[in-house]
């Protein structure tokens, strides 16, 4: 049922048919066909060491006084930031309506520690391109969208530690003979607009066209219209794209490391160490691999072991 869902995302999105849950951040003008990214350099860290939690989880519904959690539990709901149409991590069923997949479970698991009520969980589906935005500014209480933590994201967000490891790789045509992205030197490869794999694909020496599109599922698009060559991201996430298009295949090796962190304001540090306990908890008691195995088992394998917790 899952695997029909995603083909049936496909066709929604062709033919425009797909609908936006509220509330929602304005969607950005369409992006320009190459992009050249420019990024001042951020200063070297671990981007990988989050903050410590601070001692054990408080009981569900009881959150200390004072705190960010207080503050989410009063108002009834956890809202977050995701997308759309990254199948398998946080794609809307086209049955059911709902935003569902491994990052919206993760967030699913931080509402029931608050309140004790995993449904307690509202959604705000958001262009990839304003993640950090979203959070830095309080739309939204925390993103989870396949987003890698970097040193200059750092300087935006915090970050929690890693929940899941991940690494770009390629898709193309299934009878293609290519085997990796250097041999697409001159040619067209789509990335979401906001995401790493746009300045990864710009770096390869051999000089394939970095195009930008506002999510993956419009990649995914612009690709089956023959606009582009090939679409490049994150394996788990060309996993679902694989999913949706049985025509296609994901080639070559990982060139790139992406740990994958919950976003999380600067302003509300306890937040974070409390998402931190959480991620530490469903790392030892099972939950993690439970949601691993629901939702990337199928097309990933059995799952590994959890990223191990780094701490500044």
């Amino acid at each position: 049922m899952r695997r029909a869902a995603g083909v049936l995302t496909a066709l929604l999105l062709l033919t425009g048919c797909t609908t936006v849950e509220e509330p929602v951040t304005e969607k950005p003008s369409a992006a320009p066909e190459a992009v050249e990214e420019t990024t001042t350099a951020a200063p070297d860290c671990d981007a990988r060491a989050s903050l410590r939690p601070t001692g054990s989880l408080p009981a569900a519904g009881r959150m200390p006084a004072g705190s960010y959690m207080e503050e989410i539990r009063k108002r009834g709901r956890l809202i977050l930031g995701t997308s759309q149409d990254s199948l398998l991590f946080s794609s809307r069923n086209p049955f059911t309506g709902a935003v569902e997949g491994f990052d919206v479970d993760m967030g699913r698991q931080i509402a029931a520690a608050i309140f004790g009520d995993p449904e307690k969980l509202q959604i705000k589906v958001i262009p990839h391109g304003d993640r950090t935005k979203v959070v830095a500014d309080g739309q939204v209480d925390l993103v989870i969208n396949t987003m890698t933590a970097n040193c200059a994201r750092w300087q935006e967000v915090d970050f929690s530690t890693v929940y899941l490891e991940a690494g770009q790789k390629l898709l193309v045509a299934k009878d293609s003979t290519v085997r990796g992205i250097d041999e697409l030197g001159g040619r067209k490869v789509c990335a979401a607009v906001g995401s790493t794999s746009l300045r990864n694909i710009a770096a390869v020496s051999t000089g394939p066209i970095a195009v930008a599109r506002p999510g993956w599922g419009q990649c995914l698009v612009a690709f089956q219209l023959g606009e582009v060559d090939a679409v490049s991201t994150d394996d788990t996430v060309l996993a679902g794209l694989v999913a949706q298009d049985p025509y296609t295949k994901v080639v070559g090796d990982r060139f790139t490391e992406e740990p994958y962190g919950i976003a999380i304001s600067k302003n509300h540090p306890d937040l974070t160490r409390f998402v931190n306990a959480v991620l530490e908890r469903d790392r030892e008691n099972g939950t993690w691999t439970r949601i691993y195995e629901k939702w990337l088992g199928e097309d990933l394998g059995a799952a590994p072991q959890p990223p191990a917790a780094r701490y500044r």
